[in-house]
């Protein structure tokens, strides 16, 4: 098969570079074939080694297309094994050299960044904890960008950094939950020519203090009027209602100059009313946000939509590798085993959003891709330019 008809070029370009971790001569399965299986099975709707391997012997001829398994599909236990002692490190890297290669990021792309812990990966009799993985998420393109294990007793302070050292975030707004709003992360941002919309929360008591009495001291003052969008789902109505301060054009009374100057590049802050509208109850919640966006550039609607997008990661996301791939419910958690199969499910599931001739779900697109070989080989192209 020529290269330019490949639908796997993506896969020889970019995963080629993961070391084979196996040592001795009792190499019957090249690593890249092993690699390869499991991205098409996870695709089609495998969820474990065994259905893997099942998958791989019912395909074996489609399969055999692209890899050459002369001795036949690997054991359940071999793909197992290989997964274990593969170096996460490695796997992660080509992850996001390819989703760099793939997504075509515009000016004002909203990049989410957030965690997820993987409940199942736990083992009480290693005494292993679950692990949490730190995500980049592309919200207008849909893409997972890459991501990243929290090490052992540390958390996502440290993660985050890491992972933006990964992405060319030039031109894009990265907005981040409270647990990453840290001085250090907006330098990175800035200085990686992006923009920062961070929560603020009480993990900055003085801060957060004083931004919340600013926006009660101006509360109904028409010198800062609110915009509001309106949201109806389900029996729930909602609204948001959003309030921006640019810093250099408003008097605050309530902010320490050298606590809004310790931020880079700091330019706004924001306010977001929610108050919601259930059948049986009202509630209303106001969250904080730090910006170097600036009213001169971005209107307050689109400071609302920006926000409101941020929350894309759970929804197309999280939920999504939690429902239908089922990964809360996955038991790996041998070696590496758990966070290499977390990042083959993010690249499957940019797979299957990348391919839009099908206007349905994700379950739907997996089983359309485990029964017809020709859609199959539609998602497998979209992992190229």
């Amino acid at each position: 098969m020529s290269t330019s008809s490949n639908p796997l070029t993506w896969l020889t370009t970019h995963f080629s570079t993961v070391d084979d971790p196996r040592t001795g001569n009792r190499k019957t399965h090249r690593l890249l074939d092993i690699i390869g299986l499991t991205i098409i099975a996870v695709i089609s709707g495998a969820d474990n080694y065994t259905a893997i391997e099942q998958f791989g012997a019912a395909k074996l001829e489609f399969l055999r297309q692209f890899f050459p398994f002369k001795n036949g599909i690997p054991s359940h236990d071999t793909i197992g094994r290989c997964f274990s002692i593969m170096q996460a490190k490695q796997v992660e890297a080509a992850f996001a050299s390819w989703v760099k290669d793939l997504s075509e990021l515009t000016d004002g792309e909203v990049i989410a960044i957030d965690g997820k812990t993987l409940r199942g990966s736990h083992d009480h009799h290693q005494d292993k904890g679950a692990i949490h993985m730190v995500s980049a998420w592309a919200a207008d393109n849909g893409l997972c960008l890459g991501q990243l294990k929290v090490a052992d007793k540390s958390n996502e302070i440290v993660a985050i950094p890491k992972l933006l050292k990964l992405l060319d975030l030039e031109g894009c707004i990265v907005t981040i939950d409270a647990m990453g709003t840290q001085k250090e992360i907006a330098n990175q941002i800035v200085a990686g020519k992006a923009d920062y919309v961070l929560a603020l929360k009480a993990n900055h008591p003085e801060l957060h203090g004083e931004v919340v009495q600013t926006f009660q001291h101006l509360a109904g003052s028409n010198k800062y009027p609110l915009t509001e969008d309106w949201n109806k789902d389900h029996g729930r109505v909602e609204s948001r209602r959003c309030c921006v301060l640019d810093v250099e054009a408003a008097d605050f009374d309530w902010i320490l100059p050298q606590d809004l100057a310790a931020w880079t590049k700091l330019s706004s802050i924001i306010m977001i009313e929610s108050q919601r509208w259930l059948p049986q109850s009202t509630s209303i919640e106001r969250r904080y946000y730090l910006s170097s966006l600036s009213l001169k550039t971005t209107s307050q609607e689109d400071f609302n939509r920006i926000i409101r997008q941020h929350w894309s990661v759970e929804n197309s996301l999280h939920w999504s590798l939690d429902v239908t791939f089922k990964e809360d419910h996955s038991r790996v958690r041998s070696g590496q085993a758990d966070q290499n199969l977390s990042i083959i499910r993010r690249l499957a599931l940019n797979l299957i959003k990348k391919e839009n001739s099908l206007k349905v779900g994700i379950q739907s697109k997996r089983m359309r891709a485990a029964w017809d070989n020709t859609y199959l080989l539609k998602i497998l192209r979209s992992g190229n330019l």
